[in-house]
């Protein structure tokens, strides 16, 4: 059991194994290398939660044909300007747009407009250009902007035609026939699970809790029903019930 975590935390462990042996050879550099962790860790600690509700919003609350038509492989130079926008628009790390992409593309975004969502996420953000035309002047500022964004739609084209979507890890969790989940990390503890289906959900701590996992002949429905109100869907189930 150890060994397989050990394994699927390999690089975590590498990079443990590497702090050690530091604090072997120059104590002094090991402790500030521990202190730069430390800070990115309680950055990510404060972001991620709100991106993992973004992500979970943005999972349920838009349809999969919007994302397509605006972001999909059909969506030509509109869906070139659009992934401009977003990038260019965003805020905070880019660490913080990789599981909003993964979630664009399981909605059917292209692998090229993903790219250019990255790439002016990453290096022409609003904020960061008006800083460049202050210290650097807007001749700078306009010129790399034009030039960079030239090389981000041409580095999408290269990347689609490189990185398939089968490429990517698409996590899709298996459930049990008859079982109900929690993906907690969605939940927000508004409450309507418990109040729709008293008999499966409880909200403890701000997040609902499962009190009883195995669907019945008399609560599919209520189940039904909750998944599809559920606002983040959080909710997951396996029915069985009714089924032809």
């Amino acid at each position: 059991m150890i060994i397989e975590k050990l394994k699927k935390n390999g690089f975590l462990v590498f990079v443990g194994a590497i702090y050690l042996v530091l604090i072997f050879i120059n104590t002094e550099k090991a402790m500030l290398s521990v202190n730069n962790s430390w800070y990115y860790i309680k950055e990510m600690l404060i972001i991620m939660p709100v991106v993992f509700l973004l992500t979970s919003l943005l999972e349920a609350w838009i349809p999969k044909k919007v994302i397509m038509s605006n972001l999909g492989e059909k969506s030509g130079f509109k869906g070139s300007l659009i992934s401009i926008l977003l990038g260019s628009i965003s805020a905070g790390p880019i660490y913080a747009a990789f599981p909003i992409c993964k979630t664009l593309i399981k909605k059917g975004a292209s692998i090229s407009n993903i790219v250019v969502i990255l790439s002016t996420w990453a290096v022409i953000k609003v904020p960061m250009l008006a800083n460049e035309a202050k210290f650097l002047s807007p001749k700078f500022m306009a010129t790399r902007w034009v030039l960079t964004t030239i090389a981000i739609l041409i580095m999408g084209y290269i990347v689609s035609s490189l990185v398939r979507k089968e490429d990517i890890p698409m996590e899709e969790e298996k459930i049990e026939e008859g079982a109900i989940i929690v993906k907690s990390e969605f939940c927000i503890g508004c409450g309507v699970c418990e109040k729709m289906v008293p008999e499966h959900f409880k909200i403890e701590g701000n997040k609902v809790v499962v009190i009883n996992d195995k669907v019945t002949e008399e609560t599919e429905e209520k189940v039904k029903n909750i998944q599809e109100k559920c606002p983040t869907k959080a909710i997951q189930a396996g029915l069985t019930y009714g089924r032809p």
